[in-house]
């Protein structure tokens, strides 16, 4: 599916003229140059597992790292000793590994689950993921 770019901070969206905050994106060398030091295996653990799903987009950005399809399907965001790992599905999972109160409206739900190293991206979680990609396409 093609992407349209922000003619201004050249960023890619699903949309034609998608609202969104216009900053630049960052190279990957950029946004890891300054990040916490467990962030960028896990990084690599989603980011390999999402390339076997499909055709990604990833926009590392200032807050963290967006996984895009036609919009965006997984965000990592660096805490103090975690990466908060958000993705949407269509409907509401209930499992103790979710960190925060599910989020959502009509058949969107939020998630996120923190993870702490790279063997926490497992099978469960990288099936969510997958979830999340598929539903971007409906």
């Amino acid at each position: 599916m093609a992407l349209w770019t922000c003619p201004d901070c050249r960023r890619r969206f699903g949309r034609e003229r998608q609202g969104h905050d216009c900053a630049p994106g960052l190279t990957l060398d950029e946004y890891f140059a300054t990040g916490p030091d467990f962030e960028q295996p896990i990084f690599e653990a989603v980011r390999s597992h999402m390339e076997t799903v499909g055709d990604v987009y990833v926009e590392p950005v200032s807050i963290g790292i967006f996984f895009k399809r036609r919009r965006t399907v997984v965000q990592l965001r660096p805490m103090t000793k975690w990466v908060a790992v958000g993705f949407v599905l269509n409907r509401r999972l209930e499992s103790p590994r979710l960190a925060r109160k599910v989020d959502g409206s009509g058949s969107h739900w939020w998630h996120v689950v923190n993870v702490r190293t790279p063997e926490e991206v497992d099978d469960q979680l990288r099936g969510w993921l997958t979830e999340a990609y598929v539903a971007d396409d409906r």
